[in-house]
């Protein structure tokens, strides 16, 4: 009974934690990110929607944040929650000129 307990309340931690996270969105436009810089929280959520008639790969290779989100088309969106602070650079693996800054604080 008491291990139940304590499950309970782990999820609803949990529930609650994800109720305060951010949900942000930087597209992928005319071969560039519509933000170039973005300052979120730990445990933020980044959209990264592809508006372009071609293929995106989003990719970070930061200590922060290590991440590659695969090649996909217009109208699909691919999300990345940043769970330590520190700063993620974002680039495009297919097109080098896409380049955005995100710093995660605590």
């Amino acid at each position: 009974m008491q291990a139940k307990h304590v499950m309970l309340l782990a999820a609803g931690m949990l529930a609650a934690s994800s109720a305060l996270a951010g949900e942000y969105e930087v597209a992928q436009e005319n071969k560039d990110f519509t933000v170039k810089t973005l300052e979120i929280k730990v445990g933020d959520v980044v959209s990264f929607p592809n508006h372009d008639e071609f293929h995106h790969n989003v990719f970070s290779i930061s200590d922060a944040k290590t991440f590659d989100l695969g090649s996909y088309n217009k109208g699909e969106t691919r999300k990345v929650t940043f769970d330590k602070p520190g700063t993620v650079q974002v680039e495009c693996a297919i097109h080098p000129s896409m380049q955005m800054t995100i710093e995660v604080k605590e």
